[in-house]
């Protein structure tokens, strides 16, 4: 089936609290999806973000973010009455201030969560015995914020950074109320994305999830299962993730998170990964898995190095891992983020899996007719984007090409004036020969620099962006039903 899908993170969505949530606006998003033919609804990381806000760096592989939870869904089902409490009022609707948000949003939580905590109780009980992962995830939280915020390598007490069970003990008795506020509230995004997840369905409308491949060393996975990591025996990382230096970075780019001890996992039948990938199956229809090419060779940075020029290839798991996982999960739809340097193992592996990699219109326009972007040279088993979330929108982009590439996507696409270049490029990715194909929002509604998500490499000013109310209008969403109509795609 040819399907066609956007790229809006709930973040991004409008509404009250300063930042998008699982509420009304995001079901309204759906009837927009919906209303527009499209068959998908692509977000990023769900999680609880981390440094620099980044939803890739987050402090839990199954967590979500309570910041996404709607506590006007939970006043309107009557778990919680907020009248006469001071509600945080964005000063600016097209950026998030996370600080002020944090703030904000978490004061209001409490107080949904000290009115509705007794009951919730009998479905908070059931969803604890069902995820074993949230108990833990709620006490490394609540040391986190015990320990004023620090990272859990440097917690005063080594007992509790070391998981000594007697010093966990004691913890949970004096940070009880804690404990039961984080896990509160990992129930109640469940239970919220759920009801969003059936809904999106019920339209036809599959939501479509982002993996991030590492995990952040500031992490409840790292600290409840440091085994997995390239960590020594301070259970600080011995090398860490980045990629090499290239055309357009001369450092290369340090992530910093910490390496798998990937001869361990197999020895276990990678059982951390089966999990993993459970999780994210019940939690989207489609999963996004980025950076895919550390699957078969990762670029390994020692520990402590400024850069990632001293990096190294290393042999990743391969065939051997996804053999597991396809038995393990037989069905699971996943999209494999092959950006970057790609060889033939990582074809090799690709191919094996039988996963559609990632082509990107906007990359198409610079070297020669061999250029892999090109709408000519993508495979049918391709997920075709505008943009990502890590690159310029499309204006952006058009207001900033150099002439020659310009010229090239003029003939290529097939449109004479630079201001028509967003909608001919959505027109060119939905009417290509790829099974998916997907649009930021942020080009649909024709957005310059000021949008873009992230500027990778650069810290500060990312992951902000915010559509404005009502931007998401009724002409819009006829104007990309027509297109995909003539390109033949339809919801799912």
């Amino acid at each position: 089936m040819r399907q066609s899908g956007i790229l809006m993170h709930i973040s991004s969505l409008p509404g009250p609290d300063g930042i998008g949530s699982l509420g009304k606006e995001a079901f309204e998003f759906a009837d927009f999806l919906h209303a527009s033919g499209m068959g998908i609804w692509q977000v990023l990381p769900m999680g609880p973000t981390g440094y620099g806000e980044s939803p890739y760096q987050s402090t839990s592989v199954y967590a979500g973010n309570p910041l996404l939870i709607s506590v006007e869904k939970l006043e309107e089902e009557g778990l919680a009455d907020l009248t006469g409490e001071l509600r945080y009022l964005p000063v600016n609707d097209e950026q998030i201030d996370y600080e002020a948000v944090r703030g904000g949003k978490m004061r209001l939580l409490r107080r949904c969560f000290e009115q509705s905590e007794e009951k919730l109780k009998p479905e908070i009980e059931k969803f604890v015995a069902e995820n074993d992962w949230v108990e833990d995830f709620a006490l490394f939280t609540a040391l986190k914020n015990h320990f004023g915020g620090s990272m859990w390598t440097q917690w005063p007490d080594r007992g509790a950074k070391n998981r000594k069970l007697k010093v966990l003990a004691d913890y949970e008795g004096k940070l009880d109320e804690e404990v039961r506020f984080q896990v509160w509230c990992q129930y109640i995004f469940s239970v919220q994305w759920q009801a969003l997840k059936k809904y999106c369905n019920d339209l036809g409308i599959l939501l479509f999830g982002d993996m991030p491949i590492y995990v952040a060393e500031d992490s409840a996975d790292t600290w409840t299962h440091p085994d997995v990591f390239q960590l020594d025996r301070n259970r600080v990382p011995k090398r860490v993730a980045g990629v090499p230096p290239d055309y357009f970075c001369a450092d290369g780019q340090l992530w910093g998170n910490p390496l798998y001890r990937w001869t361990y996992l197999r020895l276990r039948g990678y059982d951390w990964w089966v999990k993993r990938m459970e999780h994210m199956h019940k939690l989207y229809d489609i999963v996004r898995v980025d950076h895919f090419i550390g699957f078969a060779n990762y670029y390994s940075v020692p520990h402590g190095a400024p850069n990632a020029r001293s990096g190294k290839w290393v042999i990743g798991p391969g065939k051997a891992l996804f053999k597991k996982l396809k038995k393990a999960i037989p069905g699971m739809d996943i999209v494999a983020e092959d950006l970057g340097e790609v060889n033939d193992r990582v074809r090799n592996l690709i191919a094996f899996t039988g996963y559609p990699g990632m082509k990107v219109l906007t990359f198409a326009f610079g070297g020669d007719e061999k250029n892999i972007h090109l709408p000519a040279n993508i495979p049918e088993n391709t997920a075709y984007y505008t943009g990502t979330h890590d690159n310029q929108t499309t204006l952006a982009w058009a207001e900033g090409a150099p002439e020659e590439e310009m010229k090239l996507a003029m003939k290529v696409v097939g449109f004479d004036r630079k201001e028509d270049a967003v909608w001919a490029l959505i027109g060119c990715v939905l009417k290509s020969r790829a099974r998916i194909a997907v649009v930021p929002m942020q080009d649909v509604l024709e957005l310059g620099a000021f949008a873009t998500m992230n500027h990778p490499g650069i810290m500060g000013g990312n992951w902000q962006w915010r559509m404005k109310p009502g931007a998401a209008t009724p002409q819009i969403a006829a104007r990309l039903k027509k297109l995909n109509e003539e390109a033949n795609r339809r919801n799912a």
